[in-house]
């Protein structure tokens, strides 16, 4: 169930950098510890107010407004570098409409960079979050 009360969790693959500079966020933000199994993965929504929820739909939104930006600040050789067993599977919370076109702005960008969706997630979030893709 999602709408007004509640958040839309989806899933983004990112660098080990990217996981930990977001964890790093939750912990700052929200006091989340581990973040690696504060949103289950057997749920597919958390209710607003959640403290890890607020930080990633915030995050999320960002992301959303200022993609354009982020963009074009992205390292994506950088995250295409990244080995394909590297990346970490990291859920998000944010509203369904925002989650819906944050989904189509990557998938075009995927397009565009004619590479695959964990190196965009990793770019766009590592310029979002200002860390290295990549050690």
């Amino acid at each position: 169930m999602t709408g007004g009360d509640h958040y839309k969790l989806f899933g983004v693959y990112v660098s080990e950098p990217v996981a930990d500079a977001l964890a790093d966020t939750l912990y700052d933000e929200a006091g989340v510890v581990d973040p690696e199994t504060y949103f289950d993965a057997s749920m597919d929504s958390v209710p607003t107010g959640d403290p890890g929820g607020e930080v990633t739909a915030t995050l999320v939104a960002d992301i959303r407004t200022s993609f354009a930006t982020l963009y074009d600040r992205a390292d994506f050789e950088s995250a295409e570098a990244v080995a394909p067993d590297a990346f970490t599977l990291v859920h998000l919370a944010a509203t369904p409409q925002t989650v819906t076109e944050v989904r189509e702005r990557f998938r075009a960008a995927v397009t565009i960079q004619e590479t695959d969706l964990r190196t965009v997630q990793t770019a766009i979030l590592a310029a979002a979050l200002d860390v290295e893709t990549a050690v």
